[in-house]
């Protein structure tokens, strides 16, 4: 039987990378991963409900991979995040960024860039089924919509 490993666990064995503590990465460097995470969940979802053009693809998926959209679930879900969860989230939002998102507020880009903190956080740590719950809890709360219309 095939060796099942998470892709992470893959990558770890396979590139030989030592272990870091996580509590070492910046809140910034979290976020950078989880806006590949975000947009890899959301692109999967997209491609599970059947074949569709790239250009419906990309629309729909623009509609939920976007700073705003990323501060609603944000905001919808912290009653739901754990105390650590919620620190991460904290964390990234608070991050001094040089950058902005140039169709969002300071303010959604910023709790934009907790919940990708976050998302980054969940994936490094191997939390891949917490993850998904709140990408999915987010999305219920928020009423995105990844489905075909």
């Amino acid at each position: 039987m095939e060796e099942s490993l998470s892709l992470l666990e893959q990558l770890k064995k396979e590139f030989d990378c030592k272990e870091v503590d996580i509590k070492t990465y910046s809140p910034l460097t979290l976020a950078f991963l989880g806006d590949c995470i975000f947009d890899e969940i959301i692109r999967t979802l997209l491609l599970l409900e059947g074949n569709r053009s790239a250009e419906s693809l990309h629309k729909q998926k623009s509609k939920i991979v976007k700073a705003g959209s990323q501060a609603a679930m944000a905001e919808a879900l912290i009653e739901d995040m754990t105390e650590a969860e919620a620190d991460i989230y904290r964390r990234g939002r608070n991050a001094k960024s040089y950058t902005t998102a140039k169709n969002a507020s300071v303010t959604d880009y910023r709790k934009a860039t907790g919940f990708e903190a976050l998302m980054g956080y969940l994936y490094l740590t191997g939390q891949q089924s917490r993850m998904i719950e709140l990408v999915k809890k987010g999305m219920e709360l928020t009423d995105m919509d990844y489905q075909a219309k």
